[in-house]
């Protein structure tokens, strides 16, 4: 009996000590479950707020767009109404314009009718030149492709070469008609009060007589100023005062 009860003992401590081991490792167990739920309960948390902070990231992009957007849309808006306005306006102009053209064709057929008189009436200055300007001049008017504008701008420059005919002194060649022959000669003039021919081995002159339209016989006893008006005009000369016969006026035209 005395052996038997260290054996019972010893085998219950034994009992004892494994039971409490095995405790432990479910202890153990547990714990390293509950760390790992633990860990991977921070992650979702983790993985959650990075969601969360990308969608208020998302969310404040969007409201910067809407911003935007609506700042663009009243922009649209003031830019559709400005262009209401211009094109209101456009409309306006291009009525105003149709009425302008309107009175402007006919303007400018009688500003041809004014130059065709000033090329028949007036000193036969450049006169083939005169003609064939006018020439294109008309036949420019019936033409489509080039606008009212541009007609009109060519018929002023013509005026314009009008107006230089009368207050210069220039020289040019043409071929006339003088005793019913027609002659190649060299014309001077002075304004339109003085047009005189000359013959290309300079030594014949002729004055045009508005009175008569007809060129005459010049005057010989000024040929050298005739001369000294010729070199002047080829810019041979510097400018200085010359003598030269000027138009006949007459009478029953100033009366």
């Amino acid at each position: 009996m005395s052996i038997t009860r260290p054996v019972l003992i010893i085998s219950t401590l034994f009992a004892s000590v494994s039971s409490a081991a095995s405790d432990i490792d479910q202890a153990l167990t547990i714990q390293d479950k509950s760390l790992s739920a633990s860990a991977k309960s921070q992650k979702r948390i983790d993985s959650s707020d990075e969601r969360i902070q990308r969608l208020k990231a998302e969310v404040e992009q969007l409201e910067a767009e809407v911003d935007n957007l609506s700042v663009y849309q009243k922009h649209l808006t003031h830019l559709l109404e400005s262009q209401q306005q211009e094109q209101e306006s456009l409309d306006s102009q291009l009525n105003q314009i149709q009425v302008t053209r309107q009175g402007l064709v006919p303007l400018m057929y009688h500003m041809l009718d004014g130059l065709k008189r000033l090329a028949d009436t007036t000193v036969p200055v450049k006169k083939t030149q005169r003609n064939e300007r006018i020439t294109r001049l008309e036949k420019l008017m019936t033409r489509s492709d080039v606008s009212d504008a541009e007609k009109y701008r060519l018929i002023l420059d013509a005026y314009q070469a009008e107006i230089e005919y009368g207050n210069k002194l220039g020289v040019y060649s043409e071929r006339i008609t003088i005793n019913s022959e027609l002659r190649e000669v060299e014309i001077l003039h002075l304004g339109r009060l003085s047009l005189i021919a000359r013959s290309l081995n300079g030594e014949r002159y002729w004055q045009w007589d508005s009175i008569t339209q007809q060129w005459q016989t010049g005057e010989t006893g000024i040929k050298d100023e005739l001369e000294k008006a010729y070199q002047i005009a080829h810019q041979r000369l510097a400018p200085d005062f010359i003598t030269l016969p000027v138009q006949r006026i007459d009478e029953e035209v100033t009366q």
